[in-house]
């Protein structure tokens, strides 16, 4: 068992503390990750909360999570068992982390499960939880202590702090040269359940004090700025810059919610200079969904959530991106949510379906991800036909040149189900008409009663008429948009084109054509190169184009067709 005595702690920062091969920087209107000096997305994904915890499964895990594709790994760090015993530190477990990922050539994420997991601090040791008089508990109204640890708390964040930062000197001592961690989460899902915030005494005198001047001059200096929930919350209690968190903000749950959040973000800044002074890499905080219907208190109160980004920012500007758990239904709303002005996205979870291969697709082409991460990836299949380990490997393919187009208004993404089928994109003078490709009634299961899996992609403009569709389940007609007007298509064409028994086929709008029209010139299916150049598979035309009225991917096969347009009269 390896020791580190606090002693050494100093020496190692001032010899170790140096900025890693990771870092964000900004493109355009999106954020990029460079690791080793190059664009990179993290095709991730998060080990189960147990996963990590014994060196065997660590081996079995990450030789199997090479064979599904990913380049990066989330993995836990567990306060409890990197310090068993107060000042006493094993590193084995992060050791056996760092050695399996450059075995199987992976990049890191590590998740510091310190005081809090899940809002609980089930993660501390056993010698801080039975003390919990000198590491006092939150309180709910009632006055029930929880299993949450007092963020009001210096002896809390002490303890706290100091395992973090043992643990974070080791790291870049050991990972000196290899460049192996990219990025750090810092705790996990933090907020307070049962009441929207601690009512210790301790909080209480908090939160009838004053809101801070940080906090109100930040208000001020960003007023047309700020997210619509905390400026509309603000300005109906006056724009107030001065007074207690209830003359400033209300007397509600969510003021409760909005004075926790200080406090919660304060916190964590505090440990994110830690790690800046240590391993200067990346930092982000994750947060559990306000969903469901559901009020603080019931969701993790106070969490790093869309609605109190600027809460986080103002008190925690070290963290460089607040990050969502996607457990419920409409993704593609949850992820609109969190791809904000100031913040870039990266799901650090989401619950690991056979779809996720689509859906990585769309938010590297609609929203300029940083990277995508199914939860508890190992226990997925790592077979080479499997949707979601095809979708990783094209995706991995397309890096070069999903990286060289974002932040360059030139890309979007496609996500469609049975019930949102369609997407039309307006790009200049041409019109995109984007479908799932059951929409084409051929297939079987288009019309049988099957539940439609997820068809997705992603669509990049490389020049004038001249465009890449990646993905699954996809069909694209191209028009321009003043035929779009003139023609309609009633959808009763066959296969081969003809109309269907009793269908007029095409159907003239109420006036006479003129402008130009829109052709398909040639469609390729092509592998993407390292340099993002291309490499001709073959040329799909005839039936594989239906006579070259659109470009499809067939539900199930992730292809990177390279299509050009022209026009005709």
């Amino acid at each position: 068992m390896k020791r580190i005595f606090l002693s050494l702690i100093f020496v190692l920062i001032f010899q170790y503390g140096f900025s890693q091969n990771a870092t964000l920087k900004r493109y355009g209107d999106a954020w990029q990750m460079e690791v080793d000096g190059k664009p990179f997305l993290i095709l991730g994904g998060e080990l189960g909360n147990s996963s990590a915890s014994c060196p065997e499964d660590i081996r079995i895990n990450f030789a199997k999570l090479k064979r599904m594709g990913l380049n990066t790994v989330l993995v836990p760090a567990y306060w409890d068992l990197t310090e068993p015993e107060e000042g006493r530190f094993d590193f084995s477990l992060t050791d056996k982390v760092l050695e399996e990922a450059r075995k199987n050539n992976l990049k890191i994420v590590f998740l510091w499960f310190g005081a809090w997991k899940n809002s609980m601090s089930c993660y501390a040791p056993m010698w801080f939880k039975k003390d919990y008089r000198k590491y006092p508990r939150a309180y709910t109204q009632e006055g029930k202590p929880l299993e949450i640890a007092s963020v009001f708390s210096e002896n809390v964040f002490s303890a706290d702090n100091k395992a973090f930062r043992v643990w974070l000197t080791h790291i870049a001592e050991v990972d000196k040269g290899y460049g192996t961690v990219i990025m750090l989460q810092i705790e996990n899902e933090i907020g307070m359940l049962e009441d929207a915030r601690d009512h210790s005494e301790i909080a209480d005198r908090y939160f009838n004090a004053e809101v801070p001047d940080q906090l109100t001059e930040y208000l001020v200096k960003n007023k047309s700025l700020l997210h619509p929930y905390l400026s509309g919350k603000w300005q109906e209690n006056g724009s107030r810059t001065e007074g207690t968190w209830k003359d400033v903000f209300g007397d509600d749950i969510y003021t409760d919610e909005i004075f926790m959040s200080w406090h919660y973000a304060s916190y964590v800044e505090r440990m994110a200079a830690s790690a800046r002074k240590i391993y200067d890499v990346p930092l982000f905080v994750n947060a559990a969904m306000n969903s469901r219907g559901r009020k603080p208190g019931e969701y993790p109160s106070a969490g790093p959530l869309a609605h109190l980004i600027d809460i986080w920012h103002c008190a925690a500007p070290s963290i460089d991106l607040i990050a969502p758990d996607l457990y419920d239904d409409g993704f593609k709303g949850w992820t609109a949510r969190y791809d904000l002005h100031n913040n870039p996205l990266f799901i650090p979870e989401i619950r690991h379906t056979q779809n996720n291969g689509v859906r990585a697709f769309y938010v590297f082409g609609e929203h300029n991800a940083l990277g995508f991460s199914p939860f508890a990836v190992e226990d997925g299949s790592d077979d080479k036909g499997s949707p979601f380990v095809e979708g990783y490997a094209k995706l991995r393919e397309m890096m070069p040149l999903i990286t060289k187009w974002q932040g360059k208004d030139a890309m979007w993404g496609l996500l469609f189900d049975q019930n949102d089928k369609e997407r039309v994109i307006e790009d200049g003078d041409n019109l995109l008409i984007c479908r799932h490709n059951f929409t084409l009634p051929w297939d079987p299961r288009a019309t049988d009663g099957s539940v439609w899996p997820e068809g997705g992609g992603i669509i990049i403009r490389l020049a004038e008429d001249e465009y890449v569709v990646a993905g699954n389940g996809i069909v694209v007609e191209f028009a321009t948009v003043q035929e779009s007007l003139a023609v309609t298509a009633p959808g009763s064409l066959g296969e081969d084109g003809f109309a269907s028994e009793g269908s007029h086929g095409y159907e003239a709008a109420d006036m006479i054509w003129k402008g130009v029209r829109c052709g398909i010139g040639s469609v390729d299916e092509v592998s993407v190169n390292e340099d993002g150049s291309f490499s001709r598979i073959r040329r799909l035309n005839g039936d594989q184009t239906h006579q070259g009225r659109h470009v499809r991917i067939s539900v199930g096969d992730f292809k990177v067709l390279h299509v050009r347009l022209y026009s005709y009269e």
